[in-house]
């Protein structure tokens, strides 16, 4: 199974695919022939980049989503594996 999540990092991964398969010259070809050249207009696409203010701006956000996330789990019996049911859910 291969998987990737969102544009970019889903052209970025079949680029990768393309390269395993059939070489770097046929993934360079393909990405000049879709003319993929990602430059992102901010600076903010991690964490380790962003800064504080944006942090806190959307923490509150994620905080909000992770409450729910973890009560939706916590309805429905799941725990993460571990014994506090709001610990974060682990994969299995």
């Amino acid at each position: 199974m291969i998987t990737a999540g969102g544009v970019t990092s889903g052209i970025d991964f079949g680029l990768s695919v393309v390269a395993d398969i059939s070489g770097e010259a046929v993934a360079h070809a393909v990405q000049l022939g879709i003319e993929y050249d990602p430059n992102p207009p901010f600076a903010s696409g991690h964490p380790d980049r962003a800064s504080d203010a944006v942090k806190a701006a959307v923490a509150p956000r994620y905080e909000q989503a992770r409450t729910e996330f973890r009560e939706t789990l916590s309805r429905q019996g799941c725990n993460g594996g571990g014994s506090d049911p709001t610990d974060a859910p682990r994969p299995r």
